[in-house]
């Protein structure tokens, strides 16, 4: 397992994870359905409905790397990255720096 010094310096090796755009499209969906998720639960106050947020989360973006993408989610080896990683990328795609 290689040690990353920075989230900058990992960042790359995430993207390279994510290469099939299946895989990135999962998560950013998953990304996008945490973010009503949250929306839905600060307006309901239905605070059960945080225990929803890690299923929805990491089950879309693992389906896109065992279905998909035919890897093993940095999130096992790199979890606080990964989970940096992730939103990054959902920044990105938004921006437009990484394809969707």
């Amino acid at each position: 397992m290689k040690k990353y010094n920075s989230f900058f310096e990992f960042y790359p090796f995430y993207l390279s994870e994510h290469e099939n755009d299946i895989c990135r499209r999962l998560h950013f969906i998953g990304s996008l359905l945490i973010l009503v998720l949250l929306a839905c639960t600060i307006y309901s106050q239905e605070w059960l409905y945080l225990l929803a947020l890690p299923v929805v989360g990491y089950g879309f973006a693992w389906v896109g790397h065992f279905g998909f993408e035919k890897n093993k989610p940095a999130t096992f080896q790199y979890p606080v990255y990964s989970f940096i990683g992730d939103w990054v990328m959902f920044k990105d795609i938004l921006t437009g720096k990484v394809k969707l």
